[in-house]
């Protein structure tokens, strides 16, 4: 179970996360750290790996592991049992939760059976559209019948949570395109849903599109993107959790809600960040230099390190706490990071303004109106901080 503070009644956990590099292809949108698969690649990842692990140990257990990439669904069946032995060299014995991220294009049933018996319980699913034409505007390499039939094996394999990716503000994707996407997701009846604006990252295709004026950015057209998905879900039993998520009663992700709340946890892997006991880093985003510094048995470089002090955590579970539906309680995230009252103080008036211009409401919690969440980066961007408070 997920354990509560006495003091502040929010989850405490301990997350593990770990980064699988490799892809097969390299979607138009996507910016993360990865590699082509090879031999060499795959053994220097798994070697790495078991060091990295063993050198990071924590004192106490994960609560919740979550395996991203890259595709973990391109390991074999046999690599991924290898990868279980490895999570479970770490002490999992009070994990609730145990997400992978799969492509369709990836998904088979000797796969699915050997996420089934290291642990895994819930499985993402990267649809992203239904509709060919968007399909192939994204760089994905399969067909809508593949990401279906994908869904089917994930529900036949009886995996007890299935979340389904959608991305909204494609090119050329109009609003009655998009509600058919909400629609057939719907009808597949998963246990979660997550819809994510389109973002056009430096290094990516889409970008590079963006630079040569060959598409374009519509704010507007975004907007009615996000209020058409929280309209619609909702009412088709999908409650909103947080502005981009969506899940049936007790589905909810419990991994992300761990990192949302600024509580810890370790990023195993190549270009995985980690938060851990005052401490926010990013490891080498080369599976070769990452796996070279455990092969020495010391503790080498990373891309980003950074000793935080509590009122950076505060700031941080302010900022995201924003986007949850429950809204924040300034009292109990001062109480959570030993943060006095008084250090909230321009931050309250802030959301008194923001109130006064009905972008905020408060009841027993600070949260954001419909016009606030749409509006919900800039206002991150103004949030008073220790840096930029008035003297």
């Amino acid at each position: 179970m997920l354990k509560k503070s006495k003091e502040t009644g929010q989850l405490s956990s301990l997350g593990m996360y770990v980064h699988v590099p490799f892809c097969s292809t390299t979607c138009d949108f996507c910016a993360f750290y990865q590699e082509r698969p090879s031999k060499k690649g795959f053994e220097l990842f798994f070697s790495g790996l078991k060091r990295e692990m063993d050198h990071f140990s924590p004192p106490h257990s994960f609560s919740t592991v979550f395996i991203g990439g890259g595709t973990p669904g391109l390991l074999g069946p046999e690599q991924i049992v290898r990868l279980g032995e490895i999570i479970h060299t770490q002490n999992i014995e009070n994990l609730i939760e145990w997400s992978v991220e799969i492509a369709p294009s990836e998904i088979t049933p000797d796969k699915l059976k050997n996420f089934k018996e290291i642990g895994v319980t819930r499985i993402s699913l990267g649809v992203q559209t239904f509709n060919p034409q968007l399909m192939k505007e994204l760089g994905r390499v399969h067909e809508v019948d593949r990401a279906l039939s994908a869904y089917s094996l994930i529900r036949e394999a009886g995996f007890s949570s299935v979340n389904i990716d959608l991305l909204f503000g494609a090119p050329g994707q109009s609003l009655e395109m998009w509600e058919e996407d909400l629609k057939r997701a719907v009808q597949l009846d998963p246990d979660h849903i997550s819809t994510y604006c389109l973002t056009f990252e430096e290094d990516t295709a889409l970008f590079v599109k963006l630079s040569e004026g060959k598409v374009k950015i519509n704010p507007e057209k975004e907007a009615t993107f996000y209020e058409k998905a929280w309209e619609f879900l909702p009412q088709h039993g999908y409650p909103q959790y947080e502005i981009s998520n969506y899940a049936k009663p007790g589905k909810t992700c419990l991994h992300n809600i761990n990192t949302w709340a600024m509580n810890d946890w370790i990023g195993y892997g190549p270009s995985a960040a980690t938060q851990y006991q005052g401490v926010r880093r990013k490891n080498l985003a080369n599976v070769e230099e990452w796996a070279k510094q455990w092969e020495q048995s010391e503790e080498g470089g990373f891309a980003e390190f950074e000793e935080l002090q509590p009122h950076d955590l505060a700031n941080d579970a302010v900022l995201f706490g924003l986007r949850m539906n429950q809204g924040i309680d300034l009292d109990e995230i001062g109480q959570k990071f030993k943060i006095d009252e008084l250090y909230f103080a321009e931050i309250e008036s802030f959301f008194h303004k923001l109130q006064a211009a009905g972008m905020m409401e408060k009841a027993n919690t600070w949260k954001l109106t419909g016009k606030g969440r749409i509006l919900a980066d800039a206002i991150a961007k103004e949030l008073p901080t220790e840096d930029n408070f008035s003297r």
